[in-house]
């Protein structure tokens, strides 16, 4: 059984939840499979990819508690029971809804709520949410969160959006617990997503954050 600890024990062990934001869901299941491979163990699909909820099933019967498969643009709590029920073992929302994460506890899944001002990070936190998304973070950078940390040391927070490995070390220096990434890995593959390089993609960035985390 994948409980919000056991989640949080994946991440914590990796130090990144890959984002599967793709045209359909197909795509999503054949980078999923090949990021796994790659060492990835929390992902999360959103609920605006088509078939979201059969992606996440199917990714969740196939690897069971190996991996932690989460629902992304979770917006209220309707559809966050949507996606417990079809297997999501984590929910993550764009903005701070008190509803989801009281779902999230319901069930003992992992709540990882969307935030991007002190006031927002601090109701997501008192909320009660596991993670604070830090979202958008590309808009002001590692910088931002050097700014929101003084004040905030005691909220664990994981940036995403623009996350590289150009910029991770920086977002890490900066007080990340963990990152949201997307596009790196994805676009690794190219057009014809091939997975061996989408493999070779995950495994490197994991390297990368095993070493800058050290």
């Amino acid at each position: 059984m994948i409980t919000a600890q056991r989640t949080l024990s994946l991440l914590e062990r990796t130090g990144a939840i890959l984002i599967l934001r793709t045209a359909a869901a197909d795509p999503a299941e054949r980078i999923a499979h090949a990021a796994i491979a790659g060492g990835f163990t929390v992902l999360e699909i959103p609920l605006t990819v088509p078939d979201a909820l059969g992606a996440i099933s199917r990714l969740r019967k196939e690897y069971g508690d190996e991996i932690s498969v989460g629902a992304g643009s979770v917006l209220d709590a309707d559809l966050a029971e949507q996606a417990l029920d079809a297997g999501a073992t984590v929910l993550v929302t764009p903005h701070v809804a008190p509803d989801v994460i009281a779902t999230a506890k319901s069930r003992d899944v992992a709540a990882i709520s969307g935030a991007f001002t002190p006031t927002e990070v601090v109701q997501a936190h008192r909320a009660g949410a596991d993670l604070v998304k830090l979202f958008p973070a590309e808009l002001h950078g590692p910088a931002y969160l050097t700014s929101l940390r003084a004040p905030l040391p005691h909220i664990p927070i994981c940036p995403t959006g623009g996350v590289t490995p150009d910029n991770v070390g920086e977002w890490f220096a900066a007080g990340a617990v963990a990152v949201g990434v997307a596009g790196h890995i994805a676009r690794a593959g190219g057009p014809e997503l091939d997975t061996d390089r989408i493999r070779t993609a995950a495994t490197e960035f994991l390297d990368l954050l095993a070493d800058i985390r050290a």
